[in-house]
Formats: C-alpha cells, structure tokens, sequence
C-alpha cells in the first residue's frame, strides 16, 4: 500500500495533471482534495487533449475510483457538464464518487464573487467569478450547502430560502445587484440533484477501507502553494489548502498514511491574475516562454504572466509540503532559449537571503539573485533516459536539486504522457 500527494510549487498550472496521470496508473484510487472549477488539469492521451476542473484524472483510466473529496467546492451545472463531455470521448462514469460532504457553490456565490471583484476595482484579487472564494467563505461561516443537503430536497430548499434573505440583501442593497428568487434556484438545483445523486457516497469511509485494505491512494492536489490560504502570497491565494496537508483535510486521511509528496514545477515560473511575482519578465523574453510554453489558463483562457524560474520559491514549497520528489515540466521549453536565467536567492536591504517573506511589502523589497545557463537549442521530445538530455539540460537540472535539496524524479519533455524521464 502506497499513499502519494501531488501539489503544485509554484502558482499553480505546472502540468500537474500530466503526472497525476501517470501516478494514477499505478493507483487504485485517486481523490480530488481541494479547489473547484477554478482550477484545471490538461492531460494529453495519444494526442487527445483532455481539461478536466473537477473530476479526478484519473477517471482516464479503467477501474480506478475516482473520488471528489470533501475539500472540493462544486458546481453542479459544470459538473455535469464535464461528465458529459469525457462520456462522450469514450471515458466512464462509472467509478465516480462525490463526497457528501464537499460543499455546493450555488448562483448567489457567483454574482457576489463578480460583484466584490468589480467592486475593488483596481485592487481586485483577479479571481475566476466562479464563486469559488464565497463558497468556501459559507463553508467557514457554516451556512454552506452541502452535496448531502443538496440531495435532500427538503434540507436543501430550507436551507436556499434562509440563505436568500441574507444574500439577497447583501447584493441589492450593498452591490446594487439583483437578487434571487429562491423558488427559481431550488428547481433549478433540485434538477442537478436528480442527475448527480447517484454519485453522491461516504467518501471518507470507502477512502479509509481502501487503504485498510492495502490499496494504492493518489490525492490529486488543484492550484499549488504559493496560492495555498495560509501559505501563498496573500490576499492574492485560493480560498482553499492545495498543499499536501490540505490532502489530510480535503480528503479525510490521517497524515501518517502519507508516503510520498511529488512537487510539481515548471522549468520557468507562470501565474494568472494579480499579485507580486518577483521573477516576471515583463519583455519579449516573457514574451518569448509565454508563446513557446503556450502559457494559456486551461480554465479562464487568461494569458499567464511569465518569468524565470524562481528557487526561492521551490525552497519554500519543499519546506511546506515536505516534499520528497520533485517533477518537472517544459525542460524542452525553456532549452529553446540561447541564455536561461535562474534565481538562485534574494537580496534584501542589502543582504542575501533564502527565505520567502510572509509580508507582501517585504517581498517587494527582495530583487532576485540571478545564475546563468546556455540554453539547450535542440528536439529532446523523444528522450527517455537522464543519461541522453544535453550536457546543458543536466548542468540546469542539477542547479535545481542542488538548491531545492530534492531529487527530480520526474522530467517532461513534451505535453503528452509518455513525454516523460523518469529518473531512477
């Protein structure tokens, strides 16, 4: 029996879905833990190209429970959506479980998530509107709805209308919104429930008798540590945990079981929406990774903002998650480029320092400490042993351990699955 984690280091769209693929065929279960539509999963399958935001990747291969966790917060409608469209590419449903106790995002969430977004104008957080940050905001202040209420129509529609006497007068009469009416949303909702019911399980116990029955676990992390609640650059985060320890949580598994952690990372570093990013380039060469890495959001579509591959960073993801492996994408990407810089540490009021300030001031103050590296200018998408990638391609690559103090376990050098080294 064998539990992993996979998480993001950066900001999120390392490609973790590739790798959460692979892990899955060595899996008996794998378990969304954290985040909702807000976040997606590009996996490339013999030159299908799938983008999963909500069920498991692993649901791409035959006989593996697919589990939506606990932590995971639902749109019904996309939901249903999604399940429709990999059906419709020959996958199966029907190993698919939705926890009952994952939480619902309903309509009001999504036009309060829009509205508090226009409203803080030039300070705006850059969300998806997806009412992902309100759902979960519910779910901490306890008047969130959850999958086993929305299955219940009786508990469901009771809980819609008290719900609408706060909501609808926080959107008309703070927003100058329109509100709901409640009757509306719990016909529209109880048909989602009609659908979707069949899915809805005690999770948490068919997870724990898999692992009590020695059965292979993946928790498939959404987002990553740098947009973790507590962790990532805050206020611009998710409203959620995607690092390892949000597995425990978003899943419902003690950490005891946990194995080993996979680190996922870019060989540059990307992120969507507003916050500090103190390796972006904002130049052609930011330009140049944002076409060649097709830097685009699987989810939004957004243009990524690009930069350099920050150490820092992957220190501190490390330090967070535990980390014992890491796994690393767009190796071919960045070799495309004559001259490839890394940050290797920050200078702070004079000083260099290794550690990633709390404090967003702080951060500002930090200028990136940079090495160079000759870029690796030929096709290395057919390489599968360590031992054959360019001279240039190992000197970066071992930069990287030597400052993560991980091991680089996984290398891709392509968007498809079998693009990948696995370094022994």
């Amino acid at each position: 029996m064998a539990v992993r984690v996979v998480v993001g280091t950066q900001w999120g769209d390392e490609g973790k879905g590739k790798y959460i693929d692979m892990l899955a065929r060595e899996s008996d279960v794998v378990v969304r833990f954290s985040g909702g539509n807000n976040a997606g999963h590009t996996v490339v399958v013999g030159g299908v190209k799938y983008a999963l935001h909500l069920v498991p990747s692993g649901i791409l291969h035959k006989g593996k429970l697919c589990i939506i966790g606990n932590g995971v917060v639902i749109d019904p409608a996309v939901l249903i959506k999604e399940i429709s469209e990999l059906k419709e590419k020959g996958i199966s449903d029907e190993n698919l479980v939705i926890s009952d106790r994952a939480h619902v995002i309903m309509p009001y969430h999504k036009l309060l998530d829009e509205l508090q977004e226009n409203f803080r104008g030039e300070k705006s957080l850059g969300t998806t509107k997806r009412g992902i940050g309100p759902a979960y905001a519910d779910k901490t202040e306890r008047s969130g709805i959850r999958m086993c209420d929305l299955i219940d129509p009786d508990t469901f529609a009771e809980k819609v209308r008290e719900n609408l006497k706060v909501k609808n007068l926080i959107i008309e009469k703070v927003y100058g919104g329109k509100g709901f009416d409640a009757e509306t949303v719990i016909e529209e909702y109880l048909g989602y429930a009609d659908i979707l019911k069949k899915y809805v399980a005690d999770a948490n116990s068919m997870l724990f008798d898999a692992i009590r029955s020695g059965k292979d676990v993946l928790l498939e992390g959404a987002q990553a540590t740098l947009l973790d609640l507590d962790f990532g650059t805050y206020p611009y985060v998710t409203s959620s945990n995607p690092i390892a320890g949000g597995g425990c949580i978003g899943a419902g598994i003690a950490p005891l079981y946990i194995d080993e952690v996979y680190g996922v990372m870019k060989a540059y570093t990307s992120r969507v929406g507003a916050g500090p990013f103190p390796t972006e380039q904002k130049n052609e060469i930011g330009d140049r990774i944002r076409d060649l890495g097709w830097e685009y959001g699987t989810t939004t579509g957004r243009p990524r903002r690009c930069g350099w591959l920050d150490m820092v960073m992957i220190r501190y993801a490390a330090r967070i998650n535990g980390l014992t492996w890491l796994a690393i994408n767009h190796v071919d990407t960045i070799g495309k480029l004559e001259k490839i810089k890394l940050c290797t540490a920050y200078r702070k009021d004079g000083k260099i320092t290794l550690d990633f300030p709390a404090s967003l001031k702080e951060l500002a103050k930090c200028e990136p400490v940079y090495e160079e590296f000759d870029g690796w200018n030929e096709d290395i998408s057919n390489v599968r042993r360590y031992e054959d990638l360019p001279e240039n391609a190992k000197r970066y690559l071992s930069r990287i351990e030597e400052i993560a103090e991980v091991k680089i376990k996984l290398i891709g050098v392509g968007k498809d699955r079998e693009q990948t080294i696995v370094v022994d």
